[in-house]
């Protein structure tokens, strides 16, 4: 059985060596910053624990500049839970607390050429945003996180909204 529950602060250790496991597409934080994320954005955080191990975490945040979204920076499932539905659980967590506050889109980003990320989001209900180019059938948007750091933009309407 996996529970899922907000990051307590105790548990940024095992976050940050589950993050490690996600590279080269997720780079791991500081200790210092999954502890902020603990004590700051533990609602819009989840980590799944199953039978003691960390099967899986997401790291996201409300928008300060436009409260209707959230962004989701990171989700790393560990390679002896995945395709078991951690990731879904996971943002099943976000998506409830980002509708309970009225948001309208959680919104998420991949690097290019990063397959198994782009069908996860395509199986989760989110769409591929347009971007200015497509890259092994991925749209994407040039420069979007600064100078080279071309992503695929995902997003997932809430409420309804379209």
């Amino acid at each position: 059985m996996v529970i899922v529950s907000p990051l307590r602060p105790e548990a940024t250790g095992d976050v940050e060596r589950l993050m490690a496991l996600g590279e080269p597409y997720v780079r791991p934080r500081t200790s210092s910053e999954y502890w902020l994320y603990a004590r700051l954005f533990s609602s819009t955080c989840p980590v799944a624990v199953s039978e003691g191990t960390m099967a899986g975490a997401a790291i996201a945040f409300r928008s300060q500049d436009d409260p209707t979204d959230v962004y989701v920076q990171d989700v790393v499932v560990h390679p002896d839970f995945r395709r078991r539905g951690v990731a879904r659980l996971l943002l099943d967590s976000v998506r409830a607390r980002a509708v309970g506050w009225g948001c309208r889109r959680l919104y998420l980003t991949s690097e290019p050429g990063n397959r198994a990320a782009h069908g996860t989001w395509l199986t989760l209900g989110f769409r591929n945003v347009p971007g200015d180019r497509e890259v092994e059938g991925m749209q994407v948007s040039s420069n979007f996180k600064g100078p080279g750091k071309d992503r695929a933009v995902y997003e997932l309407l809430l409420n309804g909204r379209s």
